[in-house]
């Protein structure tokens, strides 16, 4: 999967947390949120200041939650875990460390209990 198809997929599936996700949809997408804030901050510091005001980049941040949250569910779901799990972020350090281990594992191979493998 290339970054412009993992993008359109997980921005055509933002509310969608059933099914699994590869590892490069995921990543990609994390990549396209990345950088997008990036330039979202970018264009507020020039038009706001370097100040703690930053409309454009709390808009982008918000309306890109949902997405990202329902591409890291099917991330799990890939790896044949309970999209609850992304709850771990609000352990501070420890839950990051868990998840982005989690998130770098390759898929189950066939078939688990939320779907047929994202390649098959």
């Amino acid at each position: 999967m290339d970054f412009t198809t993992a993008v359109k997929t997980c921005l055509s599936k933002y509310a969608d947390f059933n099914g699994r996700a590869t590892r490069p949809e995921y990543w990609y997408f994390f990549l396209f949120l990345l950088i997008a804030n990036i330039i979202a901050t970018i264009i507020d510091a020039a038009i706001f200041g370097g100040g703690t005001v930053q409309p454009i980049s709390s808009i982008w941040s918000l309306a890109m939650l949902l997405p990202s949250l329902s591409a890291g569910a099917r991330r799990l779901h890939d790896i044949d875990k309970s999209g609850w799990w992304l709850l771990l972020v609000l352990i501070p350090l420890l839950g990051w460390i868990v998840l982005i281990y989690w998130f770098v594992q390759p898929g189950t191979s066939g078939t688990n209990r939320f779907g047929a493998a994202p390649r098959a």
